[in-house]
């Protein structure tokens, strides 16, 4: 890797890089876990052209990690050039030489160290505009680095130096300084530079918090105008200043009581301005009483224009299941609040369905029409019933205010689909779904393949549906929140169904003791995959894996969240010790998993649209409430853009996490062909996804059939994100809806 004369091999790292970054087919290492690009093959830095030490930063450092670097660096930097200007402002109070060169030394230091972290910052940025597209960094290039970089830049070019001449001709130690040197030390142009950084650096701040992207020159123009004014006023006050104490008459005056009182009424006011900031800003924040969930920005994807005259429009209420045929399965599903015992005796208040947590396990076979009646018992908030990842028809997808009213205490709603897919899934109520979910609105569904007879018995099939519940000591699967055993005969085919109901958890799931493969993601079957050992799986909010291997004579076992005191033990007599869990050597990576396989339509296609999806978190307000939000291009719901379709056409999506946090975007009604993560192409099984994780800087390019006309729910899994603002909707050409959310409305979708 390193040639004799101490140059670097680019080539030779680059293939050292790729080769640890891929110990087997359909993995990555720990080190590369987490949103990593592809970075530009030639970057000028210190002078030489080279390829590899920059890719090497971007592979070994988050994007997620530098949006955090950034956040906390510039706090600091504020903070400390906060304290620099304040002390280079009273540097002309100083009743001595010798206490001025302490203060000026005092100074120097101060504005050094918040120096150091301007330049961490800076450099967080530099790494982010080398290693990653522009939408990533536009913002922080044209914005953030010349509020941090310009007046530091004024500091030590002139401030400083001027300061180190004033050094020069002080008096002894024991003597005043005269009129001329406190004319020099209250200059605007040595003392305003200190003051411009922290008012620079809090503007920076600000915006780190609140992004400005998409770039909108209103969105930018307010605060830098603030900023620009904040510090013109700044200058204005230290250049009457310097005139009046650089009069050679002019007497010494310290820190006064009037200059004391000033200061208080300056910050009073600015206080007085924050508190009507926030007022308004809440005030401007809260949701109607009653919306159109049809109603948004519309978002036509570089194609033609779509109507959206609601008169001549389908109502959702009508895009129903076959209503007058003879249903093969009737279900009926009882919401109700009730205490439930975990199996480790701990009782939990939990919302119910059946008086089951979770629900009862529906098992479907292909093709059955289904007919299911959801009765709400005592469920104050009211209930729905929404079909994770089967692709429904709109009105039976249970959507609070989008596809039908939320069920509330003493009604009924009766749901009418085909089960037109096969896999695992899952179901919930999508009324107020962040605590529906929490407390127990969900179970597993379960498509099997249409057949005569009843599914292989030779095969064991089991469901991990794993959950925090609300008093618990930690993970369940289920209600086990110990190690549940099961008996399984060596030589048995086995199939494990992972779902992750957790909010905003990325469950991690190790299996000991046997290779594996997964076999499916999101219910649907992957084509030809490899066999992994020691792989661990780390599923997102709503995502589901299968997994199957052969049962060896030996136990298996099957842990959740990396730890050996929650999981499933199976072995040939349902007993034995729990293995050791060695460290994994890979994280499952679906990208290049599998074996390529025909699809409808790929990368290369011709798209009818594409639409690009911004995520991001802001510091602002959202129905009130002042928070970090999470906002899709800019924006929260109810202003969040409505993707505009029409039935046939095919879609491109590129997804965008400028955030620092990961987002599990979740599509109603569609299944969508992974493309490519961060520029590199989907080339292994085919990766079709309803759940699809994107990490703070990864850019995914997903492709759809707008093949099921409705108004469908595109929103961030989780679920406190959602509840949030991060949601929005992919809405069909002459499709309306009669129902509607708002504070007048029992709707809550979220």
């Amino acid at each position: 890797m390193i040639a004799g004369s101490g140059q670097l091999k680019p080539h030779a790292l680059r293939e050292s890089v790729r080769f640890f970054a891929r110990p087997e087919v359909g993995a990555r290492s720990p080190s590369e876990v987490g949103p990593y690009s592809k970075l530009q093959d030639v970057l000028i830095f210190s002078g030489f052209r080279y390829h590899g030490i920059i890719e090497f930063m971007g592979r070994i450092i988050m994007y997620g990690s530098m949006a955090g670097v950034e956040l906390g660096c510039t706090l600091i930097t504020v903070l400390l050039a906060w304290i620099a200007g304040n002390k280079a402002s009273n540097l002309v109070y100083a009743g001595s030489g010798r206490r001025l060169r302490q203060s000026i030394r005092s100074t120097f230091i101060i504005a050094g160290t918040a120096s150091v972290f301007a330049v961490a910052v800076l450099a967080g940025i530099f790494i982010i505009a080398a290693t990653k597209p522009s939408v990533y960094w536009e913002d922080r290039v044209l914005i953030n680095a010349p509020l941090i970089g310009v007046p530091l830049l004024a500091v030590w070019c002139y401030s400083v130096p001027a300061l180190r001449r004033v050094m020069r001709i002080l008096p002894p130690e024991s003597g005043a300084p005269d009129a001329g040197i406190r004319g020099k030390l209250s200059a605007p142009g040595v003392v305003v530079p200190f003051q411009a950084a922290a008012v620079g650096a809090a503007t920076a701040l600000y915006f780190v918090l609140a992004a400005p992207f998409p770039l909108q020159p209103l969105d930018a123009a307010s605060p830098l105008f603030v900023c620009v004014l904040a510090i013109v006023g700044m200058w204005m006050l230290h250049d009457r200043r310097w005139q009046r104490v650089s009069r050679p008459d002019a007497p010494f005056a310290g820190r006064t009581r009037r200059r004391t009182l000033g200061k208080l009424g300056a910050l009073a006011l600015g206080f007085a301005v924050m508190l009507a900031a926030v007022a308004s800003g809440a005030s401007a924040s809260r949701l109607p009483d009653r919306l159109d969930m049809a109603s948004g920005p519309m978002d036509f994807g570089g194609g033609t224009v779509l109507s959206h005259d609601t008169s001549r429009a389908v109502s959702v209420a009508m895009m129903t299941g076959p209503r007058e045929e003879k249903p093969d399965r009737r279900i009926t599903l009882t919401a109700e609040r009730k205490t439930v015992r975990l199996a480790s005796g701990k009782e939990i208040e939990a919302w119910t369905f059946n008086g089951e947590v979770p629900g009862p396990e529906l098992r479907l076979k292909q093709g059955e029409l289904v007919e299911v009646t959801l009765a709400n018992k005592d469920i104050e908030a009211g209930v729905t019933l929404h079909w994770h990842g089967l692709d429904v028809p709109n009105a039976e997808d249970g959507v609070a205010g989008a596809t039908q009213d939320a069920v509330m205490p003493g009604q009924t709603h009766t749901y009418r689909f085909r089960a037109e897919q096969t896999g695992t899934f899952w179901y919930h109520s999508h009324q107020d779904s962040q605590e529906a979910v929490s407390k127990g609105l969900f179970g597993a569904l379960i498509v099997e393949p249409a057949q005569s007879g009843p599914t292989d018995p030779s095969v064991r099939d089991i469901v991990v549906l794993s959950h925090l519940w609300s008093g618990s000591s930690g993970f369940a699967i289920g209600t086990d929140s110990g190690v549940r055993r099961e008996t399984v005969k060596p030589g048995t085919p086995v199939r494990l169904r992972l779902l992750n109901t957790d909010n905003w958890v990325r469950q991690r799931y190790r299996l000991a003791g046997t290779p594996f493969r997964v076999a499916a993601i999101d219910g649907t079957e992957l084509n030809e995959p490899q066999e992994l050992r020691n792989a661990e799986l780390q599923l997102t909010t709503g995502g589901r894996y299968d997994v199957t291997f052969t049962m060896p004579d030996r136990p298996v076992f099957l842990s959740v969240g990396g730890s050996t005191e929650v999981g499933l033990l199976m072995s040939p007599d349902g007993t034995g010790d729990v293995p050791t869990l060695s460290p994994p050597a890979s994280v499952f990576d679906p990208l290049h998993y599998g074996k390529p396989a025909s699809t409808p339509f790929h990368a290369d296609s011709a798209f009818d649209r594409s639409f690009r999806m911004i995520l991001d978190n802001n510091l602002g307000f959202y129905d009130g409430q002042f928070d970090f939000v999470y906002t899709i291009n800019g924006r929260l719901f109810p202003d969040t853009p409505m993707f505009m379709v029409k039935e046939g056409e095919l879609i491109k999506v590129t997804i965008v996490n400028r955030s620092a946090v990961d987002h599990p975007m979740h599509l109603h009604g569609h299944h969508a062909l992974v493309l490519s993560r961060n520029g590199e192409p989907s080339d292994g099984s085919p990766w079709w996804t309803d759940t699809l994780d994107v990490l703070p800087g990864d850019t995914y390019e997903i492709a759809f059939r707008a093949d099921n006309p409705g108004i469908w729910m595109d929103h961030c899994h989780n679920l406190t994100h959602a509840a949030a603002g991060m949601s929005m909707h992919l809405m069909y050409e002459g499709v309306s809806t009669p129902y509607t959310i708002g504070t007048a409305t029992v709707n809550q979708p979220e």
